[in-house]
């Protein structure tokens, strides 16, 4: 037990109607203890049913566990209690997002970033459902004077994903960075036919970071680093990247399963740090 989780447990048991419950549950869904983080985030909302905190907590603990119909109705209750919540807006952003329902979760998450505008995961998530959604840019005033351009515009979505690994082979394609929640943070992947597949890939990545570490740890394996897989249209790497993000590489089965690890590991350095200025 860390000593972060083990203070945290301490001070829940000093005082059960502690509010610590959040941070501690949090801290054991962040490692992968969903079991033990469901039942403290379950024994907090026994004491506190109507904090909007601790329904946003159980949603994320069943989002990694795939349970996606409860964590839509805990993300739900959270907003019934507090409609300006940021994180029950980015979650149903993400459960719209994933049911293919664009336009309804860029509501959501423009609704998030109203609350958090300093949340760069949150900017990427609006910038990428507005692309999809296939967002143009207002038309310029009838003086004929063009309004100044914006600093990053959305459109430049895809060159932004694609910087955190430049430099990289597959920056814009054999890349892919996501979050725990299934949502593209960077990078980029096509079909063989060329269709972006990113983002549903991403969201089916959803929770796989955690499983994988839960069956390591059945099999004593310790902790997991990287996993392999070979197919007949290419080869992969899954790695995570942090506690809270998963690397996909993809490369043709021309590449070479060593070199093809390398190149993961390389990736995972410059996720890393890219992650590391948004903390």
């Amino acid at each position: 037990m860390s000593d972060d989780v083990r203070a945290l447990t301490a001070q829940l048991a000093a005082d059960p109607s502690s509010l610590v419950f959040l941070p501690l549950g949090e801290a054991l869904r962040r490692r992968g203890q969903l079991d033990s983080a469901q039942k403290v985030a379950l024994q907090g909302l026994g004491r506190y049913p109507h904090l909007p905190d601790g329904h946003d907590l159980f949603a994320r603990i069943l989002t990694d566990r795939a349970d996606f119909e409860r964590a839509f109705d805990e993300w739900d209750m959270a907003l019934r209690l507090d409609p300006q919540h940021a994180g029950a807006h980015k979650g149903l952003g993400f459960l719209y997002f994933k049911a293919g329902q664009a336009a309804v979760a860029l509501k959501h998450l423009e609704a998030a970033l109203a609350e958090a505008p300093d949340d760069a995961s949150l900017q990427l998530a609006a910038a990428r459902v507005r692309a999809a959604l296939g967002a143009q840019a207002p038309p310029a005033p009838a003086t004929g004077i063009a309004p100044p351009a914006p600093a990053t515009a959305p459109d430049d979505d895809a060159a932004a994903r694609a910087a955190i690994f430049a430099g990289l082979e597959g920056a814009e394609n054999g890349l892919l960075l996501v979050d725990t929640q299934g949502l593209r943070l960077g990078g980029g992947l096509r079909a063989p036919e060329g269709a972006d597949v990113a983002d549903v890939v991403a969201a089916h990545l959803a929770g796989v970071s955690r499983e994988a570490a839960r069956t390591a740890k059945l099999l004593g394996l310790g902790q997991w680093e990287v996993v392999l897989l070979e197919a007949p249209g290419g080869n992969a790497a899954l790695l995570p990247a942090s506690s809270e993000a998963l690397l996909l590489v993809v490369r043709d089965t021309s590449v070479p399963m060593g070199r093809l690890q390398v190149g993961a590991e390389r990736a995972a350095r410059a996720a890393r740090a890219w992650l590391e200025t948004l903390r």
